[in-house]
């Protein structure tokens, strides 16, 4: 089992925090959203997965590069990097990676996360995972048959034709037919309002008979905007509450922590109160800070401050007031 995962982008509505960091690695629960994506996936796979294949931008860097591969290997697998240069939509950015694509692969667009309790069935042809949603005007959405197999792709629809939404992740059996689809786009540049599309191979494959199923998640959790990452941060922090969260060479000193919380190695916590759903990075420290439901990146100095529903980065000093704060790395607020 291979895992597929384009990330090359921007992140432009999580501004300031992807000036300095891809979207994918702004830690939720104290692991990038990267991370946690790929655990989640490796749990639900009922075979190993002997590789992870990143398509990143060109710009990210080495350090980025190493992380990535970092955490391929902390699961075991290989860790791949492939570069999109320029951003050309889903299926080139897919084919980036078309060296990977081959065998059974999953698909995984590095910007959400989900909570699901059931196992791949390596079997199947196709599956799509979706989730439904009140209002599907803002994402592709997908039509079934009586018998419970994908009819059609819908993006965007207008008016309602179907409420269940694609959640941006795919499995495939056969990792070099998905490869020759993609490869059809590209060579006879059919394009979808100029870019090339994922779901004009998979209409392509489904009308030559694959079968695609749906998978259904019991959660699905954007990390597309701040306010929706410190919500995924609360919920993920919900879901793994039963786990070591607090790190030994923490010092927490006539503090109240109120769970579930995370706390990094080497954090100072003192005269604070922190929590509930607060995620705080190694090496930060906090006094006389009372915050909730927030996210602190690494080597962060709160001070004299009440904090709530907040994304505030890595080198930041922030000291005094009251507020919800979005604030990037390297920030001072005073």
């Amino acid at each position: 089992m291979k895992i597929i995962v384009p990330m090359a982008g921007m992140g432009k509505r999580m501004r300031p925090h992807t000036l300095t960091v891809p979207k994918p690695l702004i830690p939720i629960a104290g692991k990038p959203i990267v991370h946690r994506l790929m655990e989640d996936i490796v749990k639900i796979c009922q075979e190993p997965v002997d590789e992870i294949a990143y398509i990143i931008g060109p710009t990210f860097g080495e350090a980025v590069e190493k992380n990535l591969v970092n955490i391929a290997k902390s699961l075991g697998a290989k860790g791949s990097i492939y570069y999109q240069e320029e951003a050309l939509g889903t299926a080139h950015a897919i084919m980036c990676a078309k060296e990977s694509l081959s065998g059974p692969v999953v698909v995984a667009f590095a910007d959400t996360l989900f909570k699901a309790d059931f196992k791949l069935d390596a079997s199947a042809e196709g599956i799509i995972w979706v989730k439904q949603v009140e209002d599907p005007r803002q994402f592709g959405v997908v039509k079934l048959s009586s018998d419970g197999h994908i009819t059609d792709f819908v993006e965007k629809p207008e008016e309602f034709v179907s409420d269940l939404a694609i959640i941006g992740i795919y499995f495939f059996r056969d990792g070099e037919y998905l490869r020759s689809e993609l490869q059809y786009l590209l060579d006879n540049d059919v394009r979808d309002k100029g870019e090339y599309q994922l779901t004009n191979a998979l209409e392509n494959m489904k009308n030559k008979g694959i079968r695609f199923s749906p998978g259904t998640v019991t959660e699905w959790l954007d990390c597309g905007n701040k306010s929706a990452t410190v919500y995924t941060n609360q919920r993920y922090l919900e879901f793994i509450a039963d786990q070591k969260l607090i790190a030994d060479s923490a010092v927490v000193t006539n503090s109240v922590i109120i769970p579930p919380v995370f706390i990094g190695e080497g954090v100072h916590i003192t005269d604070s109160v922190i929590g509930p759903h607060v995620s705080v990075g190694e090496k930060s420290k906090l006094k006389k800070v009372v915050i909730s439901n927030s996210i602190v990146q690494t080597n962060t100095s709160l001070s004299d401050s009440v904090i709530a529903d907040s994304l505030i980065g890595s080198h930041v000093h922030v000291k005094g007031q009251a507020r919800d704060l979005n604030l990037g790395d390297y920030s001072t607020e005073s």
